[in-house]
């Protein structure tokens, strides 16, 4: 008898073992490093936006988180890594507004909206048109002018067909009726080199890129994306202050995580985030390294915006008549 309680206990307390861990005895999240993927290279605006916040986000979830980068294919070599990563909340996306535009420009093994849940937005950064130093406009105004008293004469740089240059400067053909030429370059710092030169005249670049070639007098402002006026640009007025609205998009970034992570992770990812991006220290950092003014959302709204971009650029994308190839 004593022996048969004992194999009975003891196959009780195996069974008890072998049972799914309940909430009580579930892992806490997170319980290890959290990866933090930027689809650029190293020294790219969304490089710099992601190691400005890190430290934070380390102190924040209590595990250490690393920035990986994964260029390549427009940002789409990162973004389908983080696609198809398990949905447990340990890789994180920093998705941007060229995220947006990559279905027209590519057949993705992705779905930009479907394949990933947002968790907040985290971020701005102004684009600003530029001209060369020696080219007369001094306005947007004038510019149009220019534009439309010599037809097919005026040239703008993009930093590759498709780039959110390229389709805003599509965008300003479209609405004002303008024959500009759209010269691609193989990245920003290419295409701000021919306007220091004169051979191309204007493009919309990233505010880090330009802010340093600005002051500089190297080339000359027009305009600035988003909101309000950048600091370190007072007398540049915006977009929307130059009669241009439609073109007052500024860079976004969104923090996403693989589609079917649980909401609880979800949700636990937004408040972290929501304590960095409000520190004091961290808002310095983002807008003196990364030139990116700190934001912060609930999930649905992340996700209302990055889908509502993606059929924006989507839309001007088909109207430009950009067409799409396989990802590589």
């Amino acid at each position: 008898m004593r022996r048969k309680s004992f194999l009975a206990a003891l196959l009780c307390s195996a069974a008890i073992f072998a049972l799914p861990a309940g909430p009580s005895l579930a892992q806490a999240f997170p319980s290890r490093l959290v990866t933090l993927v930027s689809p650029f290279p190293a020294g790219s605006g969304s490089d710099l936006t992601a190691r400005a916040m890190a430290p934070a986000l380390r102190e924040a979830l209590g595990q250490p988180v690393v920035v990986e980068n994964k260029p390549g294919a427009g940002g789409s070599i990162g973004a389908n890594f983080a696609a198809k990563s398990r949905p447990d909340g340990y890789t994180l996306f920093l998705a941007s507004l060229s995220f947006s535009v990559l279905p027209s420009l590519m057949e993705l093994p992705f779905d930009p909206v479907k394949d990933f849940e947002a968790v907040t937005m985290m971020g701005l950064q102004k684009l600003v048109l530029v001209v060369s130093s020696s080219f007369p406009a001094n306005s947007m105004a004038e510019l149009v002018a220019m534009a439309k008293a010599s037809p097919g004469k005026l040239n703008y740089a993009s930093a590759g067909v498709g780039s959110i240059g390229h389709l805003t400067g599509e965008l300003l053909k479209s609405e004002r009726g303008l024959d500009i030429v759209h010269v691609p370059f193989k990245g920003t710092p290419e295409a701000l080199t021919a306007i220091m030169s004169g051979e191309i005249q204007m493009s919309l670049v990233a505010m880090p890129a330009a802010e340093p070639q600005i002051k500089a007098n190297k080339v000359k402002a027009l305009g600035v994306t988003g909101d309000g006026r950048h600091p370190g640009l007072a007398d540049v007025p915006t977009m929307a202050e130059a009669g241009f609205p439609s073109m007052g998009d500024s860079v976004w970034y969104a923090i996403l995580v693989p589609a079917g992570t649980s909401r609880e992770i979800v949700n636990q990812l937004n408040a972290a985030f929501r304590k960095v991006l409000t520190q004091p220290a961290t808002v310095e950092r983002l807008a003196s390294s990364a030139k990116t003014s700190a934001t912060t959302s609930t999930p649905e709204e992340a996700s209302a915006y990055v889908r509502g971009q993606v059929a924006k650029w989507n839309a001007i994308a088909k109207q430009a008549g950009v067409k799409g190839q396989a990802a590589k």
